[in-house]
């Protein structure tokens, strides 16, 4: 236990666990040699760590200073059950996303627009291109989580999606199509530099017309 709190930052194992493990390490491999370069090693290790960790911090300090300075951010944080860091790194991915003239083509960049796997006669069903950024396209499923739970307007559709009487969604495949409708939203508040409004969402959705 010594050589362990030796080392800062290094978890330990309870007294209890070391008793019962003496018995073992008096047959164990190593146990009169390698001490000194082992803690020197996990010494190494966790000053690494921790430089990695300090550069880490700064670097999301300062991606949150410049998303902060972006006239996007106070729309996209308008988004109930969307968080800051969600935002910032958004657009960190994305840029401004009034540079895009269409969200389209914000759908394009995050790999979520549909291609058909067909082959002669044959017309195969329809799936996501995955050809865009793979930590723009995760970032907006990480999103569309919190958004079904504590968003309204979202859990609205997604309900309406996995429950339509033609052509009900699986549960995944709506969280797909949720992903696009965050990006489209989110591309329209910044073009028109307007807060998110739930009942405007719904309102605008003939599908939940009758919820609005």
């Amino acid at each position: 236990m010594q050589l362990y709190r030796q080392v800062e930052g290094l978890k330990y194992p309870s007294s209890p666990k070391i008793k019962q493990l003496q018995p073992y390490a008096h047959t164990s491999i190593g146990l009169s040699e390698g001490h000194e370069m082992a803690r020197f090693e996990i010494h190494c290790l966790l000053e690494q760590y921790r430089q990695l960790q300090a550069q880490y911090e700064v670097l999301a300090e300062r991606l949150t200073q410049l998303a902060k300075e972006m006239t996007d951010y106070e729309y996209l944080l308008s988004i109930p059950g969307v968080g800051e860091n969600t935002v910032v790194e958004l657009l960190a991915e994305t840029g401004p996303l009034t540079n895009y003239k269409h969200p389209r083509q914000l759908l394009k960049l995050a790999g979520l627009t549909l291609r058909e796997n067909s082959s002669g006669q044959h017309k195969g069903q329809k799936k996501i291109s995955k050809r865009g950024r793979r930590k723009l396209r995760g970032l907006l499923f990480r999103a569309i989580l919190p958004m079904i739970r504590y968003n309204v307007a979202f859990q609205a559709l997604y309900e309406y999606y996995i429950t339509r009487p033609n052509n009900p969604l699986r549960k995944k495949e709506a969280m797909v199509v949720l992903c696009g409708k965050l990006l489209k939203i989110a591309h329209a508040l910044c073009q028109k530099k307007v807060y998110f409004d739930a009942q405007t969402m719904m309102k605008d959705l003939t599908c939940l017309e009758p919820l609005a």
